[in-house]
């Protein structure tokens, strides 16, 4: 298999890890907690995923013929908290996952050294890929971050819990021996 394809399988599975962080956090939110601030500055579940979604949306869509920062995407209004429900939530959220991993299986490895443009600005395929993992990790950070706050003591772990870790070495250990 070439470089180009293993990357973009790679790629894929490491934007499917962060969206499944995102889903398992969400996942465990209330109504109420999507919309949750820490203060007045900070942005709630909510707009983080209308953010991610609207970025998604335009960097993806005709990725390889357009600029990734399309004329009709409206970013100011992505920080305005106003989803009426949690599944309005989920339905923006895949709405964006589903425009990426669309993109990223049509992709192949003579695409990764194209350049496409981002607000004008020329990027390998490669580098946007990389550009937009950075993005979108930072923020299901944020949500897996405030998501702990809301949670507390009822918070799920997403990974190995703490104190566990050695258990956990060993689990892998043996399910690979």
């Amino acid at each position: 298999m070439a470089i180009g394809s293993v990357y973009l399988k790679v790629i894929i599975d490491r934007f499917e890890s962060v969206k499944d962080l995102g889903d398992k956090t969400i996942n465990q939110l209330s109504e109420e907690g999507i919309h949750w601030t820490y203060n007045e500055t900070s942005n709630s579940v909510a707009v983080i995923v209308k953010h991610m979604s609207g970025n998604m949306v335009s960097r993806w869509t005709d990725f390889l013929t357009s600029d990734g920062e399309k004329e009709d995407r409206k970013r100011d209004e992505e920080f305005i908290d106003d989803l009426s429900s949690i599944s309005e939530l989920h339905h923006i959220w895949e709405k964006g996952w589903q425009t990426l991993f669309r993109t990223l299986n049509s992709l192949g490895e003579q695409d990764l050294l194209k350049k496409v443009t981002i607000r004008g600005e020329n990027h390998l395929v490669l580098e946007a890929i990389e550009r937009q993992m950075a993005h979108y990790a930072y923020h299901v950070g944020q949500i897996v971050y405030i998501g702990k706050q809301i949670k507390n003591e009822a918070w799920e772990s997403l990974t190995i819990q703490k104190g566990k870790s050695e258990e956990y070495r060993k689990k892998i250990i043996d399910k690979h021996q």
